[in-house]
């Protein structure tokens, strides 16, 4: 089939691909609303991926870059969404290989040594009995708790379960980000879910296929599909 055609056809399913496309024709509007249609998504995604609030908005303000300043050669292959975030994934990727060349900053410790009065150094893999039961967690410890958890994953688990909790995205889609089998990526996720019930243990309750949204951004990228 001609690339035109399966350009429009691409386009008929997802609106996010007419707006991009909008967007190659140099609408003026196009660009604005994609922005906004995706930036608290891509940043919460990113902030996820790299634990860093500042960095993550830094990465997204590159991936919209990148998107308008090669908006001449686009041609629809996949969805939307998931060029997106293979974009973001490549960013991700390299900012985290910068840093692990940059000596690593100790933590941070007060003086009591205690962790129930700072809910940012809560461990992810405490027990029942913790100071904090799972009931009495507020929507930012647990978001830390849940980042926490997150962090214990390797870069490639922490994508998948990211991009199908929070992205909604299927196997498909996610293998076609990370440029892996449909296969690899059930594989991937099974491991990463059994990892997060062992680190959110006392907790939170997880079950096959799902995890809390927890944090405030998380509230801006609930699961939809784009």
């Amino acid at each position: 089939m001609p690339a035109g055609q399966t350009s429009n056809l691409m386009a008929l399913r997802d609106p996010d691909i007419r707006l991009m496309l909008r967007v190659r024709d140099d609408d003026p509007t196009a660009f604005a609303e994609l922005v906004q249609r995706f930036q608290h998504r891509l940043i919460a995604v990113l902030h996820h991926l790299v634990g860093d609030r500042d960095e993550a908005e830094d990465l997204a303000q590159e991936v919209f870059l990148r998107i308008y300043r090669h908006r001449k050669r686009y041609s629809p292959r996949a969805r939307f969404a998931t060029w997106l975030f293979t974009i973001a994934n490549n960013l991700a990727l390299n900012a985290l290989r910068n840093r692990k060349r940059r000596p690593a900053q100790p933590l941070e410790i007060t003086e009591s040594g205690s962790l129930c009065h700072e809910p940012q150094q809560l461990p992810p893999n405490a027990n029942s009995s913790s100071c904090l039961p799972v009931k009495r967690l507020h929507q930012e410890e647990l978001a830390v708790v849940i980042q926490r958890a997150l962090e214990t994953l390797n870069e490639r688990q922490r994508l998948a379960i990211i991009l199908n909790k929070y992205e909604d995205m299927n196997y498909a889609d996610i293998a076609q980000v990370m440029g892996l089998t449909t296969k690899a990526v059930k594989s991937l996720l099974s491991r990463a879910r059994a990892r997060l019930r062992e680190a959110l243990q006392g907790y939170i309750d997880i079950e096959d296929g799902s995890m809390p949204s927890s944090s405030p951004d998380d509230s801006a990228v609930s699961p939809a599909n784009p």
